[in-house]
């Protein structure tokens, strides 16, 4: 498997977009519960399934671009509205990106560091360790690109990320993500409760950290990606609840941005799993 990880690495980005896109419909098709999921959360956000059709395309080009994006030469991302993230370097308190799994997110915090690592710090990610030895190997390598520093999902984990914001650096997370139970409380998405994780928002009033939302949409034909960057303002005397809504009314509005790369399949909804970690 590692082979066949490196073999698509050094694939074009439009031969790994093209077979995505297949196999994406490929497991619509095959699997009832995911497009009844898939079709069910599109509809709680307003959005019938002829609106949001090529998502079922690019859930299979988020899979197939990973290798690339992980070991791979990194494609071509444009930036829209970079400014943000300057201003929000120059005060000092650090930054949050926040991104929902929409586009290519991993690609986000790669272009970010990119363009700002070397004159502000390595950007801070967090990650679960996969339970295969292989994966969890490549996923040590990949994540760990220059300009990124991924540390686990624990709490010496999140005290990294609490120290990088101290020392003006940034993190990044996808908070659209369910966290296991405890970990979350239950607030809106799309106009139905959903458990959502508390951490971002806890950064964000701890730290005093800019809140910087990023979209990064894939191009047509493997051309790339653009990463579109906003500033999202959040009240220091805010209480957590109303940060955590906040955060995902953001999220909302960015996939009302380009609701045909965001993965409606993905279980936004389910019940909190228990952490055995």
């Amino acid at each position: 498997m590692p082979s066949l990880f490196r073999l698509f690495a050094a694939l074009p980005l439009w031969l790994l977009h093209g077979l995505g896109a297949a196999m994406g419909w490929l497991v619509f098709a095959l699997s009832p519960t995911y497009r009844r999921r898939f079709v069910a959360n599109a509809a709680q956000a307003g959005y019938s399934f002829a609106q949001v059709r090529a998502a079922v395309g690019h859930a299979g080009r988020m899979v197939f671009e990973m290798p690339r994006i992980w070991l791979g030469q990194l494609p071509q991302c444009d930036m829209v509205n970079g400014e943000v993230v300057e201003q929000a370097y120059a005060r000092g308190k650090g930054i949050v990106f926040l991104t929902p799994h929409l586009g290519c997110f991993e690609m986000s915090v790669q272009a970010a560091a990119r363009r700002w690592s070397a004159r502000h710090g390595e950007i801070t990610v967090l990650y679960r360790p996969a339970r295969q030895g292989w994966l969890a190997q490549i996923l040590e390598t990949a994540r760990n690109r220059p300009g990124v520093s991924a540390v686990p999902t624990t709490l010496a984990g999140v005290r990294q990320m609490i120290k990088a914001l101290r020392q003006g650096a940034a993190v990044g997370l996808l908070p659209d993500q369910v966290p296991p139970h405890g970990l979350g409380i239950w607030s809106p998405f799309f106009g139905r409760d959903a458990y959502t994780m508390t951490l971002a928002a806890r950064l964000v009033l701890q730290t005093g950290a800019a809140v910087i939302v990023a979209r990064c949409e894939r191009k047509s034909w493997g051309r790339g990606y653009t990463l579109y960057l906003e500033e999202l303002s959040v009240p220091e005397s805010q209480s957590l609840e109303a940060t955590v809504w906040q955060i995902n009314a953001a999220m909302e509005a960015a996939i009302h941005q380009c609701p045909q790369q965001y993965l409606w399949g993905y279980g936004r909804y389910k019940q909190p799993r228990e952490d055995k970690a």
